[in-house]
Formats: C-alpha cells, structure tokens, sequence
C-alpha cells in the first residue's frame, strides 16, 4: 500500500470532533486492541477539517499512542499526515495515519488583556 503525504498547512482549521479512542478490530464479541509493530496501541482522532467557506468534513486519523490533551472541540496540529488508498473486493476507501496529533496552545486571558490608560481624571 502506498503512502501519499498530505500538506495540513491547506487543509484550514483542524478540530478535534471526537476524542482519541483505542482502535479496534474484529466483531463485537472478538473485538481486540490494535497495536504497531512496537506493541503500543494505535489510537484514532476524528477531526473535523474546515477549509475556505462553511464546508466541513470529518476524517478519522491514526496515530500510535495516546494524544494527551486532544478533547473534543480542542483546536488540533496534525503531524506527518498520510493517506492511504485501499480497497478489498468491492469496498474502497481512503485511510488517514499521522505521526502526531497535538493541541494548538490557545492565547492566554493576560496577554489579551488591554494595557492601562495612565490618564488621572482630575481637573
């Protein structure tokens, strides 16, 4: 399977739509945890991509390892992504892996905050 790098810098505003969850294989009652070569558990992030003008998709992204402080909502940086095209007898689809995903720091309140006049109201 050939792996197709994917520039996030065009893909807009990322956002966490649902928070990491270990992936899994099989049925219901043989579900098991997927894990990487190395035996660490392979986690998937739903994150919606927004580009120019209202349209919003949702995809899926692997990614080794549980990213710490993705939540749902949480503005998100995704690293090394790739796609991946696959196809099993008439099923075909696109799957996404990453080599991170990490929270985008938000500005805090003081920096935001509006710096003082000095004036004195006297007369």
């Amino acid at each position: 399977m050939q792996s197709i790098p994917v520039d996030t810098t065009r893909l807009g505003v990322l956002r966490c739509a649902v928070a990491p969850e270990p992936k899994t294989t099989g049925l219901d009652e043989t579900k098991t945890i997927k894990r990487d070569r190395e035996g660490n558990t392979i986690y998937t992030v739903a994150v919606m991509v927004r580009q120019d003008g209202r349209r919003v998709s949702v995809i899926e992204i692997a990614v080794t390892g549980e990213p710490k402080g993705v939540e749902e909502g949480v503005e998100v940086k995704v690293t090394g992504l790739e796609a991946f095209a696959w196809a099993m007898g008439d099923r075909h689809g696109i799957s996404f892996r990453a080599a991170a995903i990490t929270p985008v720091p938000t500005a805090t309140p003081a920096a935001a905050a509006p710096a003082a006049s000095g004036k004195s109201g006297g007369a």
